[in-house]
Formats: structure tokens, C-alpha cells, sequence
């Protein structure tokens, strides 16, 4: 296994049952995404973007198929080393913040170091980021008296102040105006151009994935 890859999938399946029919959700996918690149996936509702996502997150097993993250192959892997790689090792970015109301955005951060048991605290590193994402003055405030675009890049903050390997946001401008979908986009951008930070981006907006280096389209479960 080259370590200059941060994802390899080979031949990844994933088949649902429905009632009584099988639905294939993903049709022998092969992947691979170098470390420190930054990659859109784009293709209609339907295509297997959300699916692969979860299974590249350790959210969702495949159905066979193998999945490597940083190394790490996810078949060999208890359910508890599972959890352990989302805690440390992938962050995640949602079409939808999940901030929890009653906290500040600082503390909205501090819960993802607390599920990873790190004691609360930003270093210096992640104060950095945090003046790059243009938050440092509205971490005190709580998700009400934020715009959508600041709730973002507090979701953001949460999801790489442990420092992952990977970032993995799935459609991470859907519920955003231009303008702060732009501020969303270039934050990402420049996490991974100044931080190295490997970024996989699942989005159906042509204008978005141009901001990755490289874009997969996927269509009925496939790599096209």
C-alpha cells in the first residue's frame, strides 16, 4: 500500500435490500485520492455520492470490496476502531451545520474533542486555522446570532480541530447564498492549499467542485 494515497477503494459495492428487492447503491467503484489533493464528486440524486461517503467515513459497511484510509483497511476493522477513525482520523462537514443551539461556537468545537477525549483547548496550530476560516471573533456567540455562512466554518473548525487526515464535507454549501457559499468554498481551499489538508468534496453544483483539483462525476452507482 503506496502511503502517498490517503483513500484507495477497489471494486466497492454496496447493495441494499428494500422490501424484497436488491437495489445497488454502488456498482464496483475504484477510487484513489493522493494525500494532501483536494477532489469533487458530482453526479445526479440517485448516483451513490452520499453512499460512498458514508462508507469512506466508516459510517456505512460496503458490501464487498475493499476501502483503505490512511492506510487503514476498513474491513479489518472493529466496530470500535470504526469509531475511533471518525473520532481521529476523518472529519465531516454536512449540508447541514449540526451546531448545538445552547453552545457558543467554541463550545460546538470543544464537544469533537471531548468525543475523542482530548482535553478542550486550542493550540497553536488550530488558532491559525481559526483565523483562516475568519471566525476568531464569533466563537463566543451561539449559532442564533451567526449568518449560515459563520455556522459553517464553526462546523468547519469542528471538524479538523483533531487534526484528521482526511476531511470529508457532502454538500457543504447546499444551504448557502452565493456569497457565503464562495467564503465556504475558498475557506476549504485554502485549507488544503496552505495546510495540505486532504479534502473530499461530494457536491452536485458545477461552480463548487471547480474548486477541488480534480473532479469524479458518478452516475448509477458508477465512476464515469
Amino acid at each position: 500500500m503506496s502511503s502517498d494515497f490517503m483513500i484507495r477503494v477497489e471494486d466497492l459495492r454496496k447493495v441494499y435490500r428494500v422490501g424484497e428487492i436488491d437495489v445497488a447503491a454502488l456498482r464496483g467503484v475504484n477510487l484513489e485520492v493522493a494525500r494532501g489533493e483536494f477532489v469533487s464528486i458530482v453526479g445526479p440524486s440517485g448516483s451513490g455520492k452520499s453512499t460512498l461517503f458514508h462508507i469512506l467515513g466508516g459510517l456505512t459497511k460496503p458490501t464487498s470490496g475493499s476501502v483503505h484510509i490512511d492506510g487503514k483497511d476498513l474491513r479489518k476493522m472493529s466496530e470500535a476502531e470504526r469509531t475511533d477513525l471518525r473520532k481521529k482520523t476523518v472529519g465531516f462537514v454536512f449540508q447541514k451545520y449540526n451546531l448545538l443551539p445552547t453552545l457558543t461556537g467554541a463550545g460546538n468545537i470543544a464537544i469533537a474533542q471531548d468525543i475523542a477525549g482530548i482535553l478542550p483547548g486550542f493550540d497553536n496550530d488550530f488558532k491559525a486555522i481559526l483565523n483562516l476560516l475568519g471566525i476568531g471573533n464569533r466563537l463566543h456567540h451561539k449559532p442564533r446570532a451567526m449568518s449560515g455562512g459563520e455556522q459553517q466554518r464553526v462546523a468547519i473548525a469542528r471538524a479538523i480541530v483533531n487534526h484528521p487526515a482526511i476531511l470529508l464535507a457532502d454538500e457543504p454549501t447546499g444551504n448557502l447564498d452565493t456569497e457565503n457559499s464562495n467564503a465556504v468554498l475558498g475557506v476549504l481551499r485554502d485549507l488544503n492549499e496552505r495546510l495540505g489538508q486532504t479534502i473530499l468534496m461530494i457536491t452536485h453544483n458545477p461552480e463548487a467542485a471547480a474548486y477541488g483539483h480534480r473532479i469524479i462525476h458518478m452516475r448509477d452507482g458508477r465512476v464515469i
